[in-house]
């Protein structure tokens, strides 16, 4: 697609409101604004719990070994089930309700951690932590396979997903430390524990305020957002049918059943092998993070500045990712990151001094967070409701099982490399195993963002380097789609040859989405202007406006966006040449109008159809001479932009004028746009339904 340049400086506040507008609308959606309130309270428990554990943990011990072991000891005995029962998680989402087994595991969070209080004994405390990790991988795929269906489309969830990493890893952390600060500080201005033991009833006091959050999660979740157990919500119908065949299947059966699902579809097996790669580079930068920073020469603050850098970088990526993908399809983002984030992993493997570890940190941590995001939101958008549960847990399990694994095994591999010093470009610089190790993590995750990009990429006709251009520019060319309008006078229609056009163009590869004139034979457009007496010509423009608005937001903008091509019968040209011919309107102000209106979509491609009106110039009837004038108008556009129109004769016999249409197009569908032209004659023809974007076939859908 075409955005018109020169957007000016309008476009970064234009796209912050969309940004804020994306968000308010997904906000506004009750179910979904009561389940994000809950995944806070979560979120604040799950980081209460690590700071609330550990610092019991020093309190029922005296050894100092064991004190030193405690942080250690509550987050394996929180990982580890994660690693051992994510499968099992991600079952349960898809054969049980989902509110219930997330109601079930909030109470079952709740209990043990009441009872880590109450028996204070170091050996329960790693036990029922470890309880408490079971509990929650019941709770995470349940809660993820949820989200879409509390939603309104399908490209919400993008949206979504970014709220929820932001109250998880943004303002539930900050709650959570400033919470235990205050918890644990509060006793030394108002001596409520004056006695010996004060500091161990404190701790105490903390776990069982983690373990009431999780009760008011369970509370509020069985009570206020019934929603949850809704399934299927955005599936196509034989989806549903797949569903309720797989709820017979047994519990081996539906395990089976997801193993085989990954290894059938390649955007699924792309998506899990390059989430692997991701991790294993992120499991190499934590585990030598701290080596790596002495290597520097810079000082303890060099740590501290690397960790800020990676967390800011992370922030940075999960909050530009939306943008990039308006710009870039999600399967081409997904890999393009993770090869990003490899490029980057090997500057600062090979950096010598400070300031360049620090940008290559930053860039590492944006294409980390993009891609996190990235891969959340195609589970969330392209997995099907009855099986998204079990890929969400596996999504889960790898991230944790591969950051588990780098984290314990490269402190080794670092060991295994003496020190020694040496000088670059005047700056002395320690070499020791953290950049081997880094080196390798870059390579694992350069292979895999490669295997995940070839397997994910659905071969669109965009170059993925100028695709890639694309989407870093601030006014793109183009997005996924490719929008071709079929323009013409009133006398001609447009509506026959633009439903052949589709028509003929289904014999191609991608999917053809037929949409109608949205501003002169809409009868939405007619109800709107008889029905509020709008007899002004300013006003049925903003009318008229107001309509194509619509069109373009529900249907023709998510078409594009899934990669299909769309055709249209006077998007915008005949409307604009007709308004400025026959109301005298400015056509300046006109364009202006549908460039708000349209968001700047421009098409690709124009075929304008091109005929004499009925009768002489000398005829001087008010219809014929509108005829002429818009005729004109629109000859002066194809003139003035020829690479972008194809003008047709189209005088003769409908079957004649398709014809030419097709010979033309031939032409035009060369080199980087032969994927758009028809391998057969024969058209497809698909039922008419309403548009589903995240398929790989999309059926007919009038706009009308």
């Amino acid at each position: 697609m075409r955005s018109v340049p020169g957007a000016g400086p309008g476009a970064s506040s234009g796209a912050e409101a969309s940004t804020i507008n994306r968000v308010r609308r997904v906000l506004a959606i009750k179910p979904f604004r009561r389940l994000w309130g809950v995944t806070y309270l979560c979120s604040v428990a799950d980081w209460l719990n690590i700071l609330a554990l550990t610092g019991l943990a020093t309190k029922l011990t005296d050894n100092y070994f064991a004190q030193n072991f405690a942080f250690v000891g509550v987050v394996l005995t929180g990982l580890a089930p994660g690693l051992l029962f994510a499968p099992i998680g991600g079952l349960l989402a898809d054969r049980f309700d989902r509110r219930k087994v997330m109601v079930i595991a909030d109470l079952l969070r709740c209990g043990f951690l009441l009872s880590i209080a109450i028996v204070s004994a170091p050996w329960w405390l790693l036990a029922g932590n470890f309880l408490v990790g079971c509990a929650s991988s019941m709770w995470i795929p349940s809660k993820e396979a949820a989200v879409p269906n509390l939603l309104r489309r399908p490209d919400q969830v993008e949206t979504a997903n970014q709220l929820g990493m932001v109250m998880t890893y943004g303002l539930a952390v900050i709650t959570a430390a400033g919470a235990n600060a205050i918890i644990t500080g509060v006793n030394t201005t108002f001596h409520f524990f004056p006695n010996d033991d004060a500091s161990l009833s404190i701790a105490k006091l903390v776990v069982m305020i983690t373990g009431l959050l999780y009760l008011a999660s369970a509370i509020l979740i069985a009570t206020r957002i019934p929603e949850l157990s809704l399934r299927n919500v955005h599936a196509l119908p034989e989806q549903k049918v797949k569903a309720a065949d797989e709820e017979k299947f047994g519990v081996g059966q539906m395990i089976a059943d997801g193993f085989r699902f990954i290894r059938s579809t390649p955007l699924v097996r792309g998506l899990l092998v390059g989430a692997f790669g991701a991790f294993a580079a992120g499991g190499a930068v934590i585990g030598s993070a701290k080596p790596y920073s002495s290597s520097l020469l810079a000082g303890d603050s060099a740590f501290n500045l690397l960790v800020l850098a990676v967390f800011l970088g992370l922030a940075t990526g999960m909050a530009t990712a939306p943008k990039l993908a308006r710009r870039l399809a999600h399967d081409r983002l997904f890999g393009i990151s993770i090869i990003a984030a490899a490029l980057s992993l090997l500057v600062v493997a090979l950096s010598p001094h400070l300031t360049i570890a620090l940008v290559g940190v930053f860039f590492v941590g944006i294409w980390a967070g993009t891609a996190f995001l990235t891969g959340v939101t195609i589970i969330g958008s392209r997995v099907e409701d009855a099986i998204r549960g079990r890929i969400n847990a596996i999504y889960q399990l790898m991230m944790k099982l591969v950051l588990f694994g780098t984290t314990v095994t490269v402190p080794l591999l670092v060991g295994l490399v003496h020190q020694r010093n040496v000088t670059v470009w005047g700056n002395e610089l320690r070499i020791d195993g953290t950049r081997p190790v880094m080196l390798g993590g870059a390579a694992i995750a350069l292979v895999a963002g490669l295997f995940a990009y070839r397997q994910m990429d659905d071969k669109r006709t965009e170059p993925i380097l100028s695709d890639l251009r694309n989407a870093l520019r601030r006014t793109p060319r183009r997005v996924n789609g490719y929008l071709i309008a079929v323009e013409g006078t009133t006398a001609i229609n447009t509506a026959i040859q633009a439903v052949n056009l589709a028509d003929w163009m289904r014999g191609g590869t991608r999917p053809v989405v037929l949409a109608a004139d949205p501003a002169l034979d809409d009868q939405r457009l007619t109800a709107l202007v008889s029905g509020a007496s709008l007899t002004g010509a300013r006003a049925q423009a903003l009318a008229a406006a107001a309509v194509r608005a619509d069109i373009v937001e529900r249907h023709v903008q998510p078409a594009l966006d899934a990669g299909s091509v769309v055709v249209m019968e006077r998007f915008v040209d005949s409307p604009l040449a007709h308004l400025s011919a026959v109301a005298g309107l400015d056509s300046d102000e006109l364009e202006g109008l549908a460039d708000w209106a349209t968001g700047r979509l421009r098409p690709d491609l124009t075929v304008l159809l091109d005929s004499a009106p009925n009768g002489a110039p000398r005829d001087k009837s008010a219809a014929l001479n509108d005829q002429w004038r818009v005729q004109h108008l629109l000859t002066e556009m194809a003139e003035a932009d020829p690479e972008r129109y194809v003008v047709i004769d189209a005088d003769g016999t409908d079957a004649e004028v398709a014809e030419r249409i097709r010979t033309a197009l031939r032409a035009v569908f060369v080199g980087r746009l032969a994927a758009l032209a028809p391998t057969t004659e024969k058209p497809v023809t698909l039922p008419l339904d309403t548009l589903p974007v995240e398929t790989p076939e999309e059926p007919r859908v009038e706009a009308k």
